[in-house]
């Protein structure tokens, strides 16, 4: 692999503000897809996402992430009135939570934070070394997550400034195991109707959990990728998928992630294992060109930040210059971009 794919700024390309969506699309599988096919590189066909149904044949088998957002982004206020923010960032044992806290330094061991008129409060147990809190939570309700839900807000990518009104918009339709902290994109573009017409065709759904962290947000700040730190997430991968996939693999059927963080999952548990296999467990995996795809034969993404692990991984997958023409292409005929943006089939 040449040096030069090493550097942060090869994988620059410039995005007109505008082009970053505000919101999404409806109904979900009306938005735009930009379709690669690897055998045949810099050729771009333009399609809705609802083709999807015409691009995925009988026998094919589409990973999803069913992990659910949680509210995640908490308002509150400490016991001396000062405002406070609190973003959940992950589960260390019943109702004790890493948190993002604001304003950080001002929030010490044995600080109270109340939200809601204390259906919620949180105690401030430790100041870990990244610079986030260790929080043990109490509330009046039936369960911490019953809390959560009266008081906790979706924590929305910053580059979404707009408020949204309807926060199932931000949830796929198969959103099932909560825990994470901002939503597994591609799914995005899925609507009942449309998992129900490749059902009927022969197209297998199966699912995968990965927790999506904010660290999936945190940019490289390393000018040489391989210094970057790469976020832990938890997966897990159940028998019935892992069931299906290696009879797919076995039997020479595609094997298509929705979404990157399907794709670091199954990606993931090969690298563990050589194979693919009922699992569950944590991954820092870090996908980028010159890596070897053991699982994956196709690919359904969004467009992603410049610079970002993201892109990365889809330049691995689809060829670098591949990757960034197809961008190129995409900002050109005025492709949406992000979380609530188009879609991108690589194949």
């Amino acid at each position: 692999m040449s040096k030069d794919l090493m550097n942060k700024s090869d994988y620059f390309f410039d995005l007109p503000q505008e082009q970053i969506a505000q919101t999404p699309v409806i109904p979900r599988d009306s938005c735009r897809m930009l379709c690669i096919d690897k055998k045949n590189p810099f050729h771009y066909e333009d399609k809705i996402f609802k083709d999807i149904y015409d691009m995925l044949k009988p026998g094919d088998v589409l990973i999803m992430n069913n992990s659910k957002v949680l509210p995640a982004r908490l308002y509150g206020t400490k016991t001396t009135g000062a405002a406070c923010e609190f973003l959940l960032l992950k589960q260390i044992e019943n109702d004790v939570w890493e948190c993002m806290a604001h304003p950080g330094r001002r929030l010490q061991p044995g600080h109270v934070v109340v939200f809601g008129d204390g259906i919620l409060n949180g105690e401030i147990m430790e100041s870990l070394d990244n610079g986030n809190k260790l929080v043990r939570f109490t509330y009046n309700a039936q369960t911490f997550f019953e809390a959560l839900d009266m008081v906790g807000k979706l924590p929305l990518p910053h580059y979404i400034t707009q408020e949204l009104k309807d926060s199932s918009l931000y949830q796929t339709e198969y959103a099932k195991i909560l825990g994470s902290a901002a939503a597994p994109t591609a799914g995005l573009h899925f609507t009942k109707e449309l998992l129900e017409k490749l059902e009927s065709k022969g197209v297998i759904l199966k699912y995968v959990t990965l927790h999506v962290g904010i660290g999936t947000f945190r940019p490289v700040k390393t000018d040489n990728i391989l210094e970057h730190e790469m976020h832990s997430e938890w997966f897990e991968i159940p028998q019935d998928t892992a069931n299906e996939i290696a009879k797919a693999k076995k039997e020479g059927r595609r094997v298509i992630s929705v979404g990157t963080t399907s794709t670091r999952t199954l990606e993931a548990c090969y690298q563990a294992f050589g194979q693919i296999k009922a699992c569950s467990m944590d991954t820092n995996i870090f996908i980028y060109p010159g890596y070897n795809f053991g699982i994956i034969d196709g690919l359904i993404t969004n467009f992603h930040l410049p610079e970002s692990t993201l892109i990365m991984l889809v330049s691995a997958f689809a060829g670098y210059e591949n990757t960034m023409k197809a961008y190129e292409y995409a900002v050109k005929e005025k492709y949406r971009f992000y979380s609530f943006g188009d879609a991108m089939f690589i194949y």
